[in-house]
């Protein structure tokens, strides 16, 4: 992000162009309070690293802005749209795609398969035009070259015709990546996309991570491992405690206290 060097690196910060905006968001599980941010703004045409302890509060703020969980308090704003409470399904459609830590490939189906599952607007999958080739076959052919074209980009297009299933650990955390690129999406979420990766495939998923951005499209990842967070953000959030403690530049926020901290406790001087 070229901006980034003018932007005070202070939690709840605001941001030149931002495309997501949240306010007050909560969310409890009994009575623990999982997430707690009061304000956060992610730079558009950026990828924006959210790092944190286990049990910080991450997946939870993506579940619930993605629409898989629900908040209990506060209100989000996506392209200046108040998209508060909206199912996944909407928010796809809108723009806002994610993918899971533990993918979620249909292993009983092809690659391709899979891939054309994650386009939109397919009027052949509507029981009142389904009977109407002539009406959907053009965009079928459309969703179909944009596939193989996502597929040959992610080195994946010799395995259009396998079963998801037969993939590795990485190359199905490429067919997601690529299959939520299916969408045309403004923000692409992705959760803790290096986990479980064999160590060869994840600068391939680290170019495709940046060839994303430069297509315009902004990425919110979750990581832990530090030297890929400072390898490939624009911007890093930390959380702790379901609160963002610290944001800015990645060499900024890795040599923070409060950081530290929360990595290694108080007492690391002694490790």
């Amino acid at each position: 992000m070229s901006a980034s060097a003018a932007i005070d690196p202070t939690p709840g910060v605001k941001k030149p162009d931002p495309l997501l905006v949240v306010n007050d968001l909560r969310r409890r599980f009994g009575g623990l309070v999982a997430v707690d941010v009061e304000h956060l703004e992610v730079q558009r045409h950026s990828i924006t690293a959210l790092i944190g302890p286990n049990g910080a509060g991450k997946t939870t703020l993506f579940n619930v802005l993605t629409g898989f969980d629900h908040a209990d308090l506060g209100a989000w704003r996506f392209d200046d749209v108040d998209v508060t409470g909206w199912p996944a399904y909407r928010l796809a459609r809108f723009g806002m795609v994610r993918t899971f830590q533990l993918t979620k490939a249909l292993a009983g189906m092809t690659v391709l398969d899979n891939m054309l599952l994650g386009a939109n607007k397919q009027q052949g999958e509507r029981l009142a035009t389904a009977a109407f080739r002539f009406r959907w076959s053009a965009r079928e052919r459309e969703v179909r070259e944009h596939a193989i074209e996502l597929l040959e980009n992610f080195g994946l297009a010799d395995k259009q015709n396998d079963l998801a299933a037969t993939l590795s650990g990485g190359q199905r955390k490429l067919l997601e990546m690529a299959r939520a690129l299916m969408a045309v999406p403004m923000l692409v979420m992705l959760d803790e996309p290096m986990a479980g990766v064999n160590p060869a495939l994840v600068q391939s998923l680290l170019d495709h991570i940046r060839q994303v951005r430069d297509l315009g499209i902004t990425v919110v990842f979750v990581e832990h491992d530090m030297d890929v967070v400072s390898s490939i953000a624009d911007w890093v959030v930390c959380m702790a405690e379901g609160h963002v403690i610290a944001e800015g530049p990645p060499d900024v926020v890795v040599s923070n206290e409060q950081v530290i901290d929360a990595y290694l406790g108080q007492n690391r001087s002694a490790l």
